[in-house]
């Protein structure tokens, strides 16, 4: 019972942080990916915008595989 409150408590924080992640790459990416920067002079080509706008989830993904379920659980010393 106590690794699974453990693993949950530890899954939630993982997934706030790839929310956090996610939401500030995109408001970088996106307007990168749109060309909404080119007034400024900021010319990104298609290929750039896709690899750009690839690496997002990958990234999240990543991060996520990082969860280390062997530091979650509960040693019997513990309990």
């Amino acid at each position: 019972m106590l690794n699974s409150i453990n693993l949950s408590k530890a899954t939630y924080k993982k997934n706030s942080q790839n929310f956090i992640w996610a939401a500030g790459y995109n408001i970088i990416a996106i307007p990168l990916a749109a060309d909404v920067l080119i007034n400024q002079g900021i010319v990104v080509t298609p290929a750039i915008r896709a690899a750009v706008m690839s690496l997002s989830p990958f990234i999240v993904a990543v991060h996520a595989r990082l969860l280390k379920v062997d530091d979650i659980t509960v040693k019997d010393k513990d309990v």
